[in-house]
């Protein structure tokens, strides 16, 4: 994962976000607490201002924790940052990383 388009964090966190995109509805509230811009906003497969779901860039989070506290779905978890490479590709429905296929575990 990770956007090209921004710089890597200098570490590996100890823990990092997953947002299970089954149950995200877009509604944009973790964007506005992530210190580091580590939240996409994927676009909706059909109508790109519809059916919008966020995806965290794992390359980018610090495991700074504010996303799920304010997350109304509770649908982001914090996990130790290992399995959070192997969880979110799973629960990934639509993603925003060029190369990137959803729902597909890619080699960490």
């Amino acid at each position: 994962m990770g956007n090209p388009n921004k710089p890597l964090r200098a570490r590996d966190p100890k823990i990092a976000a997953v947002v299970n995109q089954n149950g995200c509805t877009g509604c944009e509230a973790c964007l506005t607490v992530c210190p580091v811009d580590s939240i996409e906003l994927v676009p909706g497969a059909e109508k790109p201002g519809l059916f919008k779901l966020v995806e965290i860039d794992l390359d980018r989070c610090i495991g700074c924790g504010l996303c799920p506290k304010i997350c109304p779905w509770e649908t982001i978890t914090m996990e130790p940052y290992p399995q959070a490479k192997e969880l979110a590709p799973l629960v990934t429905i639509r993603s925003v990383v060029p190369g990137h296929r959803a729902g597909v575990v890619s080699p960490v």
